[in-house]
This record gives C-alpha cells, sequence and structure tokens, in this order.
C-alpha cells in the first residue's frame, strides 16, 4: 500500500489526517500512561507494534522490572467494555488506550 499526498495542500487538517494514515500505514499504536491520582500524560504515548501490543508488551516497554510486581491494570479506551476495566498482562491494548499500573504491595 502506498500512501500518496499533495504536500502543496496542507493545512492543518490535512496535515492531521496523513499523521494518521502514516500510524496505521506502520501499524503502530499508541498507549498513555495515567499515574495514580494525576491526568493522563497525552505528550508521550508508549509505542507498540501492532503484532504485539498486550499488557505484558506494555509492561515491558516500560521497564523489565514492571511485569513482576504488575497486580493488575486500569484501561480506559475502546479495548475494553468498561471505562475503566481492570485487566491483566495478556489483554489486548488498542490504539489510544489510557492505562494505569497497579503494582503488588
Amino acid at each position: 500500500a502506498v500512501v500518496s499526498t499533495q504536500s502543496s495542500h496542507y493545512g492543518r487538517g490535512n496535515f492531521d489526517d496523513l499523521l494518521e494514515k502514516m500510524w496505521d500505514y506502520l501499524q503502530l499504536t499508541r498507549i498513555y500512561t495515567k499515574p495514580k491520582g494525576q491526568l493522563p500524560d497525552f505528550n508521550a504515548p508508549v509505542v507498540l507494534q501492532d503484532a504485539n501490543k498486550t499488557m505484558e508488551a506494555f509492561c515491558n516497554n516500560l521497564h523489565k522490572g514492571i511485569l513482576k510486581d504488575l497486580k493488575y491494570a486500569l484501561v480506559w479506551g475502546s479495548s475494553v467494555k468498561y471505562q475503566p476495566q481492570r485487566v491483566g498482562k495478556e489483554h489486548e491494548l488498542a490504539d489510544e488506550d489510557i492505562v494505569q499500573i497497579i503494582k503488588k504491595h
């Protein structure tokens, strides 16, 4: 598949559309983090390949030691039925989901 562009006609809306098409074409998934008691961080998403977008892959992308301390995660977004929903390491995330990690004590 080839993404065609007309660079001389870019307004902000067209640029945003192009950027979205690039994310889709490259099969990348953006996951946002939400520290407990704070708003989600929309400035620095964790980027996962569509082939492996589980909670386990998300945790390993942040830090290798997080997975062993994971009790569960709260997820907001299109990958869950309830907002938020408790999930485990096998849960498959969707583009632009928001994740809050709850650690074992």
